[in-house]
């Protein structure tokens, strides 16, 4: 019989996981042994939180993020195939979304193994619900380009699919490049174009407003190093 690969979700900063993670999903958790994670120091201070602490010692880590090789990721599924149960977690979120953890999501489909994702918070369906924005119809297109005027014409790109469309887009950045990409936006968008910015979502010092590009362009706001949701 094959184990099951659980998807655990995790708090989108450090603040309480009770306040976010539901009480089954913290069982759950506490019933595992092999957890599959991006950082084994941040899994064990989460599993910690979570209940787990006194037992960190017995449980079975595996990395995987951006510099996991392929065949690591197969010696991963290997144990699954075994009969053992797996928990997959994310840095922060949910696992698989926007996250190297879809491949091992994938390999278990093509290896018949049960994925169980488990209720927990997302930053990009909390900030769709929050914009005001069309939540019927909505891309998540992550990252944008790097370079400048590569992500200004991006930009562009994706106004024009808001308006033309009438679909939401909604996107992410490295919480150090959100002062850069909010700049390009108030370049690139025309005025009356609106734009929701979602920072630390579910954190203290959380804010999602939705304002047109002309009236961001009047505020002073400081991104940086924020986790933030950007929504046209």
């Amino acid at each position: 019989m094959k184990g099951v690969l659980y998807l655990i979700p995790s708090p989108l900063g450090d603040n309480d996981p009770k306040e976010v993670i539901p009480a089954t999903v913290m069982e759950l958790a506490s019933t595992l042994k092999h957890f599959v994670v991006e950082e084994v120091r941040t899994a064990r201070r989460y599993l910690s939180k979570i209940g787990l602490k006194g037992r960190i010692d017995s449980l079975e880590f595996y990395e995987l993020n951006e510099h996991t090789k392929p065949q690591e990721v197969e010696a991963y599924i290997k144990i699954l195939l075994s009969g053992e149960s797996m928990g997959l977690i994310s840095e922060a979120g949910l696992p698989a979304v926007a996250d190297p953890g879809s491949l091992l999501v994938e390999l278990a489909h093509n290896n018949g193994i049960e994925v169980k994702p488990m209720v927990g918070p997302s930053s990009l369906m909390m900030a769709l619900m929050a914009s005001g924005m069309n939540g019927q119809s909505f891309a998540f297109t992550g990252y944008l380009p790097v370079k400048p005027e590569e992500r200004r014409a991006r930009i562009k790109h994706l106004e024009k699919l808001s308006l033309t469309q009438h679909q939401t887009q909604i996107i992410i950045e490295t919480p150090y490049r959100n002062n850069s990409l909010l700049g390009d936006m108030l370049l690139a968008c025309s005025p009356k174009t609106r734009l929701c910015i979602a920072a630390e979502i579910s954190l203290e010092g959380a804010f999602i407003k939705t304002k047109t590009i002309e009236q961001w362009g009047r505020e002073k706001v400081d991104l940086n190093k924020k986790p933030c949701v950007f929504i046209l």
